[in-house]
């Protein structure tokens, strides 16, 4: 059978596929991006898409309204093609990055985290690749040493010792010596262990090309990817780009893409994908900072453990199997080319080792970045998102553990969840008496959903309102109009059809409550299970770090008021941003920072929760706003419950 054509609006763009390809399937290979938060389970109705011109086989289920489904709208993951369509991705399924750098920005309460200015001020700003120019005298009859020989002589008398050379800075030798007129600039790789290894040559160039020495630091998160250009020279970060990681149309989770893994050809891809998003932020960075990307020498990347093995091509499936087992905590440097980045052949690669399946390089990187691992205080470092992470310890040790805390945080599971882009809903409070919203979008523009911090505010104002109690149940005789029972049972009206950018009510079920209820849970109960197996409480907390850029968007006091957060005074929190980059920053900039790396993975004990003992407990009585036990761990949350409630019923 011929194949047929799907084209996509509004981007214009045409894909022929064979008959009966699911039309996701389609929309990935055609590089349009639908959101599927499920992988493409069929189960979170999420891939909406408008079938414009022609039919498609399939493509309802409950999630679709027969009011939808006349007007041409269908699930994309379930529906296949079988002849040419004319498809338009509505606003809510589209990809938009317009608010990314929001991401990146947070509150100005931030942790004191390391920079080029300490390391310079320490004696530790030694960058772990740096270049050396040397000159020598040219070969004579009576000095005909070999241009290795004559190279190492040089070095040897500007101080250096101990080299080992790549073949091709071998092979390049001769012609920069000669066209440098014996003067010449050596790219050295520093070992870690300056006693038993060798410094490592990996270029050469003809003249003194000391004054340009640039690295790339990478952050590659299961959401997104960030990428920073550095000059060692001077340890100034030139300029920083990110985007979407593409992998996320595989599965929002990592546990999606473990799975998708074990498709056929689903690794490679997984690679690839990865791969070319991680380029074209390289690509958008050599652009704005006027740096050809082969002037680049090295790489650094964190990630956490899935999204490392995914890039490094290492079959990630025994991470998600008991006793779930990375294939890894260290891998040696490479070259970065051999994965396919946009880099030159001799530039290094140093990835961020990992301490189990679910706590990797990037909390690895974010504790360093702190200095955590040299602090006398008790701390509590905590990474929100779908895989959320969890440090307790100080400079003497360290218990760490993952919580498997769902996609809520990041929009994922939610009716109108979304990232945090133009239109997501991030800032909710309600009106005590009325039940009205005030809301604030990322953008200012008109409402198309809600994000991770807008639905904690969103909760928290519901609760402390009293329009959800503390099961996070609605109040079905509230006297507002937003309260009502829907298709999906009761639900709020956050911002009605003519208000916002679809054309239906933007709501919050009770499922969405829930969901957000079991993710906090998940939380909180992880750390409390730390704290409690090493014989201490939330009272014994010096301080409290969130990373992220999630963890940088939310407002404490109604992360507390949920049961996100435990109740400390909110000066004991701070934000260390993106600690994963700042690690990945900082290794390229200092080799002593570098040696310390696995000093912290020594140093932690990974806790697995699935098999704590006190984990379930702690997890149930978090299933509860703000907690089953909150006269005792949050009785000031009480009493401002109480003090709202009592001034409604004054007013009422």
């Amino acid at each position: 059978m011929s194949r047929v054509t799907v084209r996509f609006e509004p981007y214009e763009i045409e894909m022929q596929v064979e008959p009966g390809t699911f039309l996701l399937d389609a929309a990935l290979e055609a590089g349009v991006h639908i959101n599927a938060s499920c992988g493409g389970k069929g189960v979170c109705g999420k891939c909406r898409v408008i079938v414009e011109s022609g039919a498609v086989e399939g493509g309802l289920s409950e999630k679709i309204s027969e009011e939808d489904a006349a007007k041409g709208i269908r699930q994309a993951c379930t529906s296949k093609v079988t002849e040419d369509i004319v498809v338009r991705i509505p606003t809510e399924s589209a990809l938009d990055k317009a608010a990314l750098k929001a991401l990146a920005t947070g509150s100005s309460q931030q942790a004191q985290a390391i920079g080029s200015k300490e390391l310079k001020a320490e004696g530790r700003f030694d960058p772990a690749l740096t270049k050396l120019a040397v000159s020598a005298e040219p070969p004579t009859l009576d000095d005909a040493r070999n241009d290795v020989a004559r190279l190492l002589a040089s070095l040897k008398k500007a101080g250096e010792r101990h080299f080992v050379f790549d073949f091709e800075a071998i092979r390049d030798l001769p012609e920069a010596w000669r066209q440098g007129n014996w003067n010449l600039t050596t790219t050295i790789m520093r070992p870690v262990d300056t006693k038993t290894s060798r410094n490592h040559v990996i270029r050469v160039e003809p003249g003194d090309t000391t004054a340009r020495n640039l690295a790339v630091a990478i952050d590659l998160g299961t959401t997104t990817v960030w990428a920073e250009m550095i000059d060692l020279t001077t340890g100034q970060v030139l300029g920083s780009e990110g985007n979407f990681n593409a992998q996320i149309s595989y599965g929002e989770d990592v546990i999606s893409r473990i799975v998708y893994a074990g498709k056929p050809g689903g690794l490679k891809r997984l690679q690839e994908t990865a791969t070319g998003s991680i380029n074209d932020v390289l690509k958008a960075l050599a652009s704005k900072t006027k740096v050809d990307l082969s002037e680049v020498n090295l790489a650094t990347l964190a990630g956490n453990t899935t999204m490392t093995q995914l890039f490094l091509g290492v079959e990630p499936k025994y991470i998600r199997l008991d006793p779930y087992v990375p294939a890894a905590a260290y891998y040696p440097p490479v070259r970065a080319s051999r994965f396919g980045l946009a880099l030159p052949d001799h530039a290094s690669l140093l990835v961020f080792p990992s301490v189990a399946s679910y706590v990797g390089g990037d909390v690895i990187s974010g504790v360093m970045g702190v200095g955590m691992h040299k602090d006398p205080r008790l701390s509590l470092f905590i990474d929100l998102g779908t895989n959320g992470e969890v440090v307790v310890g100080n400079q003497d040790w360290m218990v760490c553990a993952a919580a498997s805390a769902g996609p809520a945080f990041e929009g994922g599971g939610i009716k109108f969840g979304m990232r945090a882009s133009k239109g997501a809903v991030e800032n909710v409070m309600i009106n005590p008496a009325t039940g009205e919203p005030a809301l604030v979008t990322v953008g200012k523009a008109l409402p198309k959903g809600i994000c991770g911090s807008g639905l904690i505010a969103l909760v928290a104002s519901l609760l402390l309102t009293g329009i959800i109690d503390e099961r996070g149940r609605y109040d079905l005789d509230h006297v507002s109009d937003r309260v009502r029972v829907g298709e999906d049972g009761p639900e709020y009206v956050l911002a009605w059809s003519k208000d916002n950018q679809l054309d239906r009510d933007i709501t919050l079920t009770e499922m969405d409550i829930d969901n957000l209820m079991r993710a906090k849970g998940a939380m909180y109960s992880a750390y409390m299970t730390l704290l409690e197996g090493v014989g201490l409480s939330i009272g014994d907390l010096d301080r409290v770090i969130l990373a992220g850029g999630f963890g940088q968007s939310i407002n404490i006091e109604r992360a507390i008021l949920i049961g996100l957060l435990p109740e400390l005074p909110v000066d004991r929190f701070t934000f260390v941003g993106n600690g994963s980059m700042l690690g990945a920053r900082l290794v390229a900039l200092s080799n002593p920072l570098r040696a310390e790396v696995g000093d912290i993975v020594d140093k932690m004990t990974n806790f697995e929760l699935s098999v704590a003992p006190s984990y379930m407990d702690n997890y149930t009585g978090s299933l509860f706003f703000p907690h089953t036990e909150a006269k005792r761990l949050f009785p000031e949350t009480l009493e401002r419950m109480r003090k709202v409630k009592e001034a409604v019923s004054q007013t009422s």
